[in-house]
């Protein structure tokens, strides 16, 4: 294990229900319904890709760039008021920072969402950032851990991924990561290069190392 890549939502802090809860509120605002199952289809993607499905799903008047506008607005708005850190994450990513392991952010959240995440811990955690605003392909295709492990000039296959939905263990997987999947809202199925965990919670860089693959 030469470096961790980590997921953000879902993953290192608990935001789906910030992005469930404004999904519905600018459905409401429309006259249009959105249910768990709509939310719990978009957990994973690109940004852009939910943007054009709420637009199909519910009909409403913006484009799929201004729903997302709409989405990242009232997702940091909360963010802001608190950061929802996921059981065991943060310890793990410091214990990490603390063991000189190089961690990368491989997020489909766009910077404006990123960065009052980061300002919650101490500078250089992450040594690199990937977020879905700068890259052309998004989670499931491979494109950004591919990203991230090149940025950290290390070898994908030398990555451990943590992740927490199917799109993002899919991307992970294809870049040739072992993915560690610790699932939260959404159901993830076995597949090659996938161990899985029921938590973070006392998970330390040496057990981390030692996972399977």
């Amino acid at each position: 294990m030469r470096a961790v890549l980590w997921d953000m939502d879902g993953t290192l802090v608990d935001t789906e229900p910030y992005w469930m809860a404004t999904e519905v509120a600018l459905a409401e605002e429309y006259g249009a319904t959105w249910s768990t199952a709509d939310a719990q289809h978009l957990v994973g993607n690109s940004l852009i890709s939910s943007g054009h499905y709420i637009r199909e799903r519910t009909g409403i008047p913006l484009s799929a760039e201004e729903i997302v506008e709409r989405l990242l607005d009232g997702v940091v708005a909360q963010v802001q008021h608190a950061v929802p850190w996921c059981p065991g994450a943060r310890e793990l990513l410091l214990a990490l920072k603390d063991a000189g392991v190089p961690c990368g952010l491989v997020t489909m959240s766009y910077q404006r969402f990123v960065a009052p995440i980061l300002e919650h811990l101490p500078p250089e955690t992450f040594r690199v950032v990937v977020t879905g605003d700068q890259v052309d392909q998004g989670k499931p295709h491979p494109e950004p851990y591919l990203t991230a492990a090149a940025a950290l000039g290390v070898e994908p296959e030398d990555c451990i991924a943590i992740e927490d939905s199917p799109t993002g263990a899919t991307s992970a997987a294809a870049a040739g990561c072992q993915v560690l999947v610790v699932p939260n809202h959404v159901p993830v199925p076995a597949g090659e290069r996938r161990t899985f965990l029921d938590t973070l919670v006392g998970v330390t860089p040496a057990e981390l190392a030692a996972l399977p693959g």
